[in-house]
């Protein structure tokens, strides 16, 4: 069985959620089996102190997930065209990983959401592709084959899944969304089980 890990922060609940969709994905494929997991928020405050285990949600985010992954997809809210601060203070922590090669030739995606269409998805998913390429993994995208990217009026692009949830967050994931999100997880599980046999 392929562990595909999911590892995201989420602050408004929508990038969560585009997270369960992809997990659906991964789940979809035989001999393949999604691990959801999650980052603490980080704070201005250094004695600032997140519970270890969140009171609700997927457990957080390890090295040692890092390590035994077959596969790799990070997921982050727009940060003003950025991945969100917590999701880089995990990733900045896996240098031990980086040295050892832990994911070196493994697949790896990447999801986002935010407020507007043009409010950042692209780049966002780009800034969470680099450390990825320093850890030497092999980046997938969605391919114009998946129908929903030419229907989409909302979140996806070849870069990755994403979703727009409007101004006030309100917005629900519509079905072209999901249906990239769940294409998304399900090519890099598909991945995962061809670099490994």
């Amino acid at each position: 069985m392929k562990e595909i890990l999911i590892v995201y922060y989420s602050s408004g609940g929508a990038t969560h959620a585009l997270a369960r969709m992809v997990a659906r994905g991964v789940d979809s494929v035989t001999d393949s089996r999604a691990k959801l997991r999650t980052v603490p928020r980080v704070s201005a405050v250094s004695e600032a102190v997140e519970n270890e285990i969140p009171t609700d949600g997927p457990p957080y985010a390890s090295l040692e997930d890092l390590k035994n992954c077959a596969g790799l997809i990070l997921g982050s809210p727009v940060r003003f065209g950025n991945m969100a601060a917590p999701l880089k203070y995990f990733i900045d922590q896996s240098s031990s990983v980086w040295l050892a090669g832990g994911l070196s030739g493994k697949p790896a995606a990447v999801f986002t959401s935010g407020g507007s269409l043009h409010g950042g998805q692209e780049s966002t998913l780009i800034s969470m592709m680099l450390p990825l390429f320093h850890h030497g993994m092999i980046l997938s995208g969605i391919p114009y084959s998946e129908r929903a990217l030419f229907a989409t009026r909302g979140g996806g692009s070849p870069y990755g899944a994403s979703h727009v949830g409007g101004e006030l967050n309100d917005r629900e994931i519509d079905s072209e969304e999901k249906s990239l999100a769940i294409a998304l997880g399900r090519r890099v599980a598909e991945l995962a089980l061809k670099l490994c046999s």
